[in-house]
């Protein structure tokens, strides 16, 4: 995945965006409930590239919502299609996610950690060999 680009639309392709990166994006599995709602499915897989490394492209709309952690997260979406291209994290150093579904990409990287299992749907299975956890990544760890 190093030394790659990655381009990853909308349904209706109206919104996209561009990640490159001279490493691997930080892949991550969330199971919170506000993921659960955001993606319509039991788990967001967003991939995490350094702010610089990453281009949207069309008009996006916004939501913003405050963390567990109490840090801003704002979804990028498609104002046409509903579709979230790009999510905004006020975490150091800045992140721009991009959920994996959106790259259309059957062979991108698979996460390398899984947080907020405490509201896992228990029909979920994720590889035993990447860190688990109950909440987020500072929480203790879950098991898989």
């Amino acid at each position: 995945m190093a030394n790659e680009t990655h381009w990853a639309r909308c349904q209706c392709g109206r919104l996209g965006a561009e990640a490159r990166s001279d490493t691997r994006p930080q892949v991550v599995a969330c199971h919170c409930l506000a993921c659960q709602r955001r993606t319509g499915a039991p788990l967001g897989v967003i991939a995490y590239y350094p702010a610089g490394d990453v281009t949207i492209s069309g008009e996006a709309q916004r939501y913003s919502r405050t963390t567990d952690s109490g840090a801003a997260f704002t979804n990028a979406f498609c104002a046409t299609c509903g579709s979230t291209v790009a999510i905004e994290t006020a975490k150091e150093p800045p992140m721009i996610g991009i959920p994996v579904g959106a790259f259309a990409d059957p062979g991108f990287a698979p996460p390398e950690r899984s947080v907020w299992e405490e509201s896992r749907h228990a029909w979920v299975t994720l590889p035993a060999d990447i860190p688990h956890f109950l909440q987020g990544r500072i929480a203790p760890k879950a098991q898989p």
